[in-house]
């Protein structure tokens, strides 16, 4: 199989696996299951392929693909860089682990409709995937849309409250799809173009650099993206859509979601609109890093008040999607790495504890803080697992969460934005509290407090299912793995994938 066709195949395996699971998904439980892992299986490994060849030639430039061989303006572009190679990486590697660890917890949340949710699954990965593959802006709205459709009903597959929660989540992703559509209207008028890449060449004749109506599409573009990945204070719908929904689906979202919508935002800022256009021309930088100074704090807070887990995760998303904006518009090299960096390792985070709490919810049957009580005796691993997801979210060495922090801290500093650095060191702070209290919980012996001492010596281990574990142990591997490889994850891909005014 040549390069090219790794980069749609990417894209098409999960999209045909919906397709399948549709068709004949409802035959056996067991059928939807294996078609989807089998299908995520083949995209995970084409998103490897084609990462090692970025990576290999990353001071070449992108690698394109035409689809039906229709060269743009004309067709549908497909640019895999380094930037996105990661990204495409991340997704595509969470959606697997997370397929394979949903055997139990579908079977159990959605037994009558197993097919169908798995069916959802696989449209949801394949317009993440896509979003992240594209190099057509309008391909890209659609594409948000497929994703975003599959959302709405795995979301209101938690059902009960959750009908409300998604019905919310549906009227503010329709609001932000509108703000897109509506900027990328105004780019078509202006450029007669589709093509990101030709967009960005007409970015720099000065009669579209000093545009209003280039300047009315950026913030259209800017506001919908921020409401999509829940920019505070455009938050509201997220921390409810999140932890009404069923176990699997938190699992697969909160990874993903916001991540992705940041990575459009990075891609839109410097690959259509240019950086002298975003940080220059628009001067907003330091009205949007105060901006994600403020929700780095707010999202600390509201996590600080929950005693639901993942509720108390959401708004860790709150504060992290600050940390990722914010790097993204300190003006310089270290804060945009850290941000780039940040959705990779953020996405493995969440991932992790979303997994964990999950699996800690199936054995135990509750969300709360004491579903935690006694988890270190009773569920060793997942504890074990628990613990490296809350220390990278600190931001402890060696794993991911730090030296993504690191990249961000030094950013702020040479940006002499301290406020934003402030907000960082009280995040880290507040997720130690948050975290530590939690691990206290669970080193607390479980026994009835009128029963004899050393009761609690009795209690018997009663870990969650293999296929549970399994995805949870590669996950915590994967966030140590990348921390110890950041030099390499640096300097291989995100130092090509910076813009060309800014070199670290």
């Amino acid at each position: 199989m040549s390069l090219e066709q790794h980069a749609i195949i990417i894209i098409l395996a999960p999209l045909l696996g919906a397709l399948v699971i549709s068709l004949i998904g409802g035959l056996h439980r067991r059928v939807a299951y294996l078609t989807l892992v089998a299908a995520l299986a083949v995209s995970f490994s084409s998103t490897i392929a084609t990462l090692s060849q970025v990576a290999a030639r990353a001071a070449e430039g992108p690698l394109h693909y035409f689809l039906g061989d229709w060269q743009p303006p004309y067709g549908i572009e497909l640019v895999i860089d380094p930037l996105n190679a990661l990204v495409l990486t991340m997704v595509a590697g969470v959606s697997l682990l997370v397929a394979i660890y949903s055997k139990e917890t579908v079977r159990r949340e959605s037994p009558d409709r197993l097919h169908h949710y798995y069916t959802l699954f696989a449209l949801l990965v394949a317009g993440l995937l896509g979003i992240t593959a594209t190099g057509d802006i309008f391909n890209l709205y659609v594409l948000t849309e497929i994703a975003a459709l599959a959302s709405y009903a795995l979301l209101a597959s938690g059902r009960g409250f959750a009908y409300y929660a998604t019905f919310k989540y549906i009227i503010m992703g329709t609001i932000g799809a509108c703000f897109y559509l509506l900027g990328v209207g105004y780019l078509y008028i202006k450029t007669g173009t589709l093509n990101m890449a030709e967009m960005q060449a007409f970015m720099t004749r000065p009669a579209l650099l000093h545009s209003e109506s280039i300047r009315v599409a950026f913030i259209l573009i800017m506001v919908g993206l921020w409401i999509k990945m829940a920019f505070f204070p455009l938050h509201g719908w997220l921390p409810n859509a999140y932890t009404r929904t069923s176990t699997t689906t938190s699992c697969l979202v909160a990874p993903l979601m916001t991540k992705v919508s940041v990575y459009v935002m990075i891609r839109v800022m410097f690959g259509v609109f240019t950086l002298p256009y975003a940080y220059h021309v628009m001067g907003w930088n330091t009205a949007v890093v105060w901006l994600a100074s403020l929700a780095i704090v707010a999202g600390s807070i509201g996590a600080l008040a929950q005693t639901n887990l993942k509720r108390m995760l959401t708004y860790i998303i709150v504060a992290e999607v600050g940390y990722m904006v914010g790097g993204a518009w300190l003006g310089n090299a270290a804060g945009l790495t850290g941000a780039i960096y940040h959705i990779i390792s953020d996405g493995l985070m969440t991932a992790c504890l979303f997994m964990a709490v999950g699996a800690i919810t199936f054995k135990t049957g509750e969300i709360n803080l004491e579903a935690m009580r006694g988890v270190f005796r009773r569920m060793p691993v997942t504890a074990a697992i628990f613990v490296v997801g809350g220390l990278a979210m600190i931001g402890i060495p060696p794993t991911c969460g730090f030296f993504s922090k690191w990249y961000l801290l030094s950013g702020g500093l040479a940006a002499g934005h301290y406020g934003f650095v402030v907000a960082l060191l009280f995040s880290s702070l507040v997720n130690a509290v948050l975290f530590f209290r939690l691990f206290e919980i669970g080193y607390y012996p479980l026994f009835d407090a009128q029963s004899e001492a050393g009761q609690h010596d009795k209690v018997v281990v009663a870990e969650a299912p293999l296929s549970m574990l399994v995805p949870m142990l590669i996950t915590a591997a994967m966030i140590l793995v990348v921390g110890l490889y950041t030099s390499r994850i640096v300097s291989g891909l995100i130092e090509y994938a910076l813009p060309a005014g800014l070199k670290l």
